[in-house]
């Protein structure tokens, strides 16, 4: 219980530090990454331009990358949202307009956090140098979603965790399946 109630603490205080003192350029840079990203839109583009421009190793990291985003979503919209009903934080926390452009899910976790993290982690598997790359849109994507008040960080932490695991599965799942195979 009393676990709980510090993570719930940490949740508001670091969800009202972000909505109110991330400054207005960047919020702005923000909220057009989480448009891209939207829907995942930003991995299968990054997966086509490496898939076209990065020859065998570009196509490799490209066919993990959205293999491991399927399973993440998967996971955290299909399944998990599912099972919690955890509300979106208290709209008085959130400083600014985009609290009102919120989804009605459950909060927990958060779906976008987890396809970007797995994108990012499986492409990183394969492609170490595109994987890098990869981390600077997913980490603004994370942290788009405590800033528009959309999620809380324990959300958005569960949501990367959801999606590296679905990256790391993905990445074995040929050994998984086939534990015979070398």
């Amino acid at each position: 219980m009393r676990l709980q109630t510090g993570l719930r603490d940490v949740d508001r205080l670091l969800t009202k530090q972000a909505a109110s003192r991330i400054p207005h350029g960047m919020a702005a840079v923000l909220s057009a990454v989480e448009e891209a990203a939207e829907g995942t839109k930003l991995w299968c583009a990054t997966a086509l331009a490496m898939a076209v421009a990065g020859g065998w190793r570009g196509r490799k990291a490209a066919a993990a990358g959205l293999a491991a985003v399927g399973l993440a979503q998967l996971i955290s919209n299909g399944v998990c949202k599912q099972v919690t009903d955890r509300p979106r934080p208290p709209e008085e926390w959130i400083p600014h307009d985009e609290v009102h452009d919120r989804p009605e899910s459950s909060s927990f976790p958060s779906g976008h956090t987890a396809a970007a993290a797995a994108f990012t982690a499986a492409v990183a598997a394969h492609w170490p140098a595109a994987g890098v790359v990869c981390t600077v849109p997913a980490t603004l994507v994370a942290l788009e979603r405590v800033q528009s008040g959309a999620h809380y960080p324990s959300d958005v932490v569960t949501g990367a965790l959801v999606g590296v695991g679905s990256a790391w599965l993905i990445r074995r799942a040929p050994r998984l399946l086939h534990p015979w195979a070398p």
